[in-house]
């Protein structure tokens, strides 16, 4: 078993995510995993792939993220199912037709849903019942993209922006708690998310990104990067003039 974490229960919510689905193969053996994710019952594939990682056993249950209200009851149901969630990774979130939110309000606020609130509501949940418990591993993922928001995906990229804050600050409210949070700035990560676009420079895969997840588990960092190189870079670009910045591509 990885030693990243305890040997609880380890819950991907978002079970069909190419990142979440990475992240349960390298933390499945001799744990039991639970996929959370719409139309669970199709999950044969992604059940398969855990199990054969060594999982002890592995479930599926329904999820849809954009169902904040339903939030509580899932992980009162979970609790009661699977006992206490030691280890639970928030893999869900959309990217989101840039075009199209410039122009319909409704889609520019669901991806805002789904990115920032359906978030928002899950780590309040999750970080409040393990703070009782006084244990607990929580992975959310950031993005570079909302370090700076940049005009070619600036409604991604706000939702993304007020995310990494709203994790900051709970890591921050959760230190000496005995419950780790876990927050990974990525950039651009090749995968069906990102299909038919061109990579930015620094690209990872969802191997990438599901290493440094569990060296950040195993090190209890409070964030990772993927890749290491983007830090100082956009650390640099937060210096350019806005006039260079707002015609820089994605």
């Amino acid at each position: 078993m990885s030693d990243a974490g305890g040997n609880g229960p380890l819950v991907i919510l978002g079970g069909r995510s190419e990142i979440g689905l990475e992240v349960a193969v390298r933390l499945a053996p001799g744990r039991e995993v639970i996929l959370a994710a719409r139309r669970s019952d199709e999950l044969a594939d992604e059940v398969a792939r855990v199990e054969a990682a060594g999982a002890a056993k592995v479930s599926t249950v329904e999820f849809d993220a954009d169902a904040t209200d339903r939030h509580a009851a899932l992980l009162d149901a979970l609790e009661r199912d699977y006992g206490p969630l030691d280890t639970v990774v928030l893999a869900y979130g959309v990217l989101g037709d840039q075009a199209r939110a410039e122009t319909d309000s409704a889609y520019a606020a669901a991806i805002v849903h789904t990115d920032y609130v359906a978030q928002v509501t899950m780590l309040t949940l999750l970080a409040d019942r393990m703070r009782r418990r006084g244990e607990g591993r929580i992975v959310v993922f950031s993005s570079v993209a909302g370090i700076r928001v940049r005009r070619a995906n600036y409604v991604y990229g706000s939702a993304k922006a007020g995310l990494d804050g709203f994790a900051s600050g709970l890591a921050d409210a959760l230190h000496g708690t005995g419950v780790h949070l876990l927050i990974v700035q990525s950039g651009f990560v090749i995968g069906r998310m990102t299909e038919g676009m061109s990579p930015a420079p620094f690209s990872s895969t969802p191997d990438q990104v599901a290493d440094a997840v569990v060296r950040g588990l195993r090190r209890k960092s409070p964030r990772v990067w993927v890749r290491g190189v983007l830090r100082p870079v956009f650390f640099g670009m937060r210096l350019l003039p806005q006039a260079v910045w707002r015609r820089l591509p994605r």
